[in-house]
């Protein structure tokens, strides 16, 4: 049976600027899913919005967050201490709008940018599990220099650590033809901590806009399928 779905569009304001706050909410949700978006653009990647139509027909609601210089209409994202800024408070926010209670799960995360923002303000939002899509691991441009690549994974490598050493569950969705990092990487990043609970789903075929190959299988399925888990992981189940 279909469930009823709320949806609204909300602006908060948050210390760097308006937030914009795309909901779709459940009765009674088994979780709450927020997530932000990368840095060319909004919320309006077709990951984003395919996890905003399906997971609430798994009890699941949903907030898609749109950042600030995104909603002020800029072409190039803000520094990242500015997204890390607004980000606590655009999830705080999202528990309102969503109309969940403080006991529900919550799963925090985004895309790509927004995967790392999701990391580095974990011990401030303190979510039960992230939910990280295309993690970009290494640039391809630091790929040139050994120096530069052994740089970037090293400060990925404690973006994604961090969360894990707070008792934060990870999930990663990264597709197997992402330039920025493969799931293979992804794993070796998050590494073997003793009593983390972190996981890669691999997208077969995708790169990292996560998008469907022509001729190749749809993502939406191995999506769908990392964003459950992670909601399985807020609840322990």
């Amino acid at each position: 049976m279909a469930r009823t779905v709320r949806t609204s569009v909300v602006d908060v304001d948050t210390p760097t600027g308006t937030a914009r706050l795309h909901v779709s909410a459940v009765a009674r949700s088994r979780a709450l899913v927020v997530l932000g978006h990368g840095a060319g653009r909004g919320v309006d990647t077709a990951d984003l919005l395919g996890l905003a139509a399906a997971l609430p027909q798994h009890g699941v609601s949903v907030v898609l967050v749109d950042q600030p210089w995104v909603v002020e209409g800029r072409r190039i994202a803000v520094a990242p201490a500015r997204l890390d800024e607004a980000w606590p408070t655009a999830v705080a926010a999202a528990r309102e709008v969503a109309q969940v209670s403080r006991r529900t799960p919550l799963v925090a995360g985004g895309r790509s940018a927004g995967a790392r923002v999701a990391c580095r303000t974990s011990s401030v939002v303190r979510p039960d599990a992230l939910l990280l899509l295309a993690v970009p691991l290494v640039p391809p441009a630091a790929r040139a220099s050994a120096e530069r690549e052994a740089a970037a994974r090293a400060l990925r490598r404690e973006e994604l650590q961090g969360p894990l050493r707070a008792g934060i569950a990870v999930v990663v969705a990264q597709g197997d033809r992402d330039a920025f990092g493969s799931a293979r990487e992804l794993r070796a990043a998050l590494g073997a901590r003793r009593g983390a609970r972190s996981e890669v789903v691999a997208v077969e075929g995708a790169d990292h806009s996560l998008r469907a190959v022509r001729g190749g299988p749809d993502p939406a399925p191995a999506l769908l399928a990392a964003a459950l888990r992670a909601v399985a992981l807020a609840r322990r189940e």
